[in-house]
């Protein structure tokens, strides 16, 4: 069953605290982070990215007229995992989110500043929040379980585990 719902930060934090406290982790754990974009054909484009978490949203900046800004403009889908570190060890494991990008004009100076005051991005610069569609982390339990949870807007968190 698929559904359109999305959320924002806050309200998957309010949702499941206990999960977001430990994907902010992972993505301030690292200032690099891959995100998957849909170039204009419909295949896929990775690039890097940083991402901050402020003011209950989860925001993408980029330089103008990056091909991941214009691929967001044209399709709003994304999706963005965090950084797994160096080895094998991933710590607090594997963090993906997915969701759609919604882009702030620069003509909203309000929600722009707000941002700006913590990041200081060059100008000019493509600001984008997240509505988030599904967040998930995956990672190994007792050395025995690979887990997987997953949780998606309206629903709580599904746990999967595999021996």
């Amino acid at each position: 069953m698929s559904t359109d719902t999305s959320a924002n930060w806050a309200a998957f934090t309010a949702a499941e605290p206990e999960l977001a406290k430990t994907v902010e982790e992972r993505f301030a754990a690292y200032t690099h982070h891959v995100l998957a974009s849909l170039r204009r054909d419909g295949s896929p484009r990775t690039t890097g990215l940083e991402v901050r978490f402020l003011g209950g949203e989860l925001w993408l900046g980029m330089m103008p007229d990056s091909l991941k800004a214009l691929d967001l403009r044209r399709d709003p889908r994304f999706a963005l995992q965090a950084n797994p570190g160096e080895g094998t060890g991933m710590g607090g494991g594997d963090v993906r989110v997915a969701g759609r990008a919604v882009e702030i004009p620069a003509e909203d100076t309000e929600a722009r500043a707000g941002y700006a005051e913590e990041v200081e991005p060059p100008e000019p610069f493509h600001l984008f929040r997240t509505e988030l569609t599904e967040v998930v982390r995956t990672y190994v339990e007792d050395e025995k379980y690979l887990v997987v949870q997953v949780w998606k807007p309206g629903a709580p968190v599904r746990t999967l585990r595999r021996s």
